[in-house]
């Protein structure tokens, strides 16, 4: 078992619901004082998106600021350095999409995000039958690739998805690209898909982006992914202590 999973699974016996924000690298120049804010507010892994030019699973917000960190320069190599100040000792799992770890060397990648403190990676574009190659370069580094199960993903599919995931499911509550919903979709539905199959622990994304639905969210689940509202939030200006703030809530939201 990948390490990801065992300080997920060790969350979760705690009784603490997991909270889970994600951040685009490079998006404004101080990104890793976002990041920390949020662990200070309460943060129990964070999400690292590594821009890409084509970001197919991503609606407009996170499209915007994956745009400005790629104007700004920013690389595997630049995201990773910029970690190296990190004070925060929560797990970290990037997200990006297959172009760039196969481009930078898949054991190279594997190995700069073992390097840099970067215990998972989801890779939406990536199935799992043509992942081998990926997971046997993560099985040398202590990395876990996460899978997604979305509403129509059907039960042997869903078989398949979570026997081959680690770390956690990614439970995609809608049939969308990443933004804000006024509810948690098939949240409950895809998540009993899940448990059906096994005990890995179960994050809901896509669409959560109120306090509320993240409550709502980590009800029917092990927790919840915040992604747009907070991008949306750095785009506007935020500094970290709106950051702070604005995690906070979510934080409260779970308790």
């Amino acid at each position: 078992m990948k390490t990801l999973e065992v300080e997920l699974r060790a969350l979760r016996e705690s009784g603490r619901k997991a909270l889970v924000p994600y951040f685009v690298a490079g998006a404004t120049t101080d990104w890793v004082r976002h990041v920390e804010a949020a662990v200070q507010a309460g943060a129990d892994a964070v999400e690292i998106g590594i821009p890409f030019s084509d970001p197919m699973m991503d609606g407009v917000v996170i499209q915007e600021a994956t745009l400005r960190a790629l104007e700004a320069g920013t690389t595997i190599d630049s995201l990773c350095a910029d970690l190296a100040s990190l004070s925060a000792s929560v797990p970290l799992v990037a997200m990006t999409y297959y172009n760039m770890f196969h481009h930078y060397g898949l054991t190279r990648s594997a190995g700069k995000l073992h390097a840099t403190g970067i215990s998972g990676a989801i890779v939406p574009d990536l199935s799992i039958e043509e992942a081998s190659e990926w997971k046997e370069a993560c099985d040398k580094y202590d990395v876990a690739t996460v899978f997604l199960v979305a509403p129509s993903t059907s039960p042997a599919r869903v078989t398949t998805v979570v026997n081959a995931s680690e770390g956690f499911v990614y439970a995609s509550a809608r049939m969308a690209v990443t933004g804000e919903a006024s509810d948690i979709g098939d949240a409950q539905r895809v998540v009993e898909s899940v448990r059906a199959v096994s005990d890995i622990p179960t994050f809901v994304g896509i669409g959560i982006a109120t306090p509320a639905q993240a409550h709502d969210a980590a009800l029917v689940s092990d927790g919840a992914i915040v992604g747009t509202a907070l991008v949306r939030l750095i785009l506007d200006g935020a500094d970290a202590s709106q950051v702070e703030s604005f995690i906070s809530s979510f934080r409260h939201a779970l308790d």
